[in-house]
């Protein structure tokens, strides 16, 4: 990860209610590790109820337990979760807490300065909801935000078959500006466990919002 001489990253994570909660899980994990990143979370309330049914874990969205989201892993997993520094059930300085329906809070503004946003994963009800600008919730209006002021925004759906109108949404947030990254991994970096398979398309989200990860083997020639 990055050294500790560069710029602390200002990053906002939204999960919600799409299949997936293990990489969104992941995907913190990882970037609680960086002591160069600032992880502002969101979980609409379908996201809480995928993360109990995935990860068996419940969470009450007023004031979540942080420290049992960054010590979960799922009840498959053969690898135990990463040693975490632990935070106040709040958030500390490194990883702060927003309520998904308060639209008072520093990230449903432009002015407060992110350097990316990830939707992981990111529901079909999500994606509509960002493509119409229409800002249901905090989720949608900080990705908006990103949107407008040109930052980084990455859509991480999973879901299958895809009908036109989504098809026609990510087209939409793509043309928009957004990169989709649909949660689908390969299997050319020596998998050995679906953990293996869960770090892929974690290591392709870290790596479009640009922080250095040695989660995979990567493609080399030859």
């Amino acid at each position: 990860m990055n050294s500790g001489s560069e710029r602390r990253r200002h990053v906002v994570l939204a999960i919600t209610g799409a299949s997936g909660a293990p990489i969104a899980v992941r995907l913190l994990q990882v970037m609680r590790m960086d002591p160069n990143v600032e992880v502002h979370l969101t979980i609409s309330q379908s996201g809480a109820a995928v993360l109990h049914q995935e990860m068996g874990l419940q969470l009450n969205l007023r004031t979540p337990d942080l420290n049992a989201l960054l010590n979960c892993v799922a009840e498959w997993s053969q690898v135990p979760a990463p040693e975490m520094s632990p935070c106040p059930d709040g958030g500390d300085d490194r990883l702060r807490y927003h309520q998904h329906d308060d639209f008072m809070t520093p990230i449903a503004s432009g002015s407060f300065l992110t350097d990316a946003m990830v939707v992981c994963p990111c529901s079909g009800s999500t994606l509509s909801g960002i493509a119409r600008s229409a800002a249901s919730n905090l989720v949608q209006r900080a990705a908006e935000v990103h949107l407008k002021e040109q930052r980084k925004l990455v859509l991480v759906p999973r879901e299958t078959p895809m009908s036109v109108l989504q098809i026609e949404n990510m087209h939409r947030l793509a043309a928009a500006g957004a990169v989709m990254l649909p949660a689908m991994p390969g299997w050319y970096h020596n998998v050995q466990r679906i953990e293996d398979l869960v770090d892929f398309v974690v290591a392709r989200i870290l790596d479009q919002i640009g922080l250095d990860n040695g989660l995979i083997q990567r493609w080399k020639d030859g």
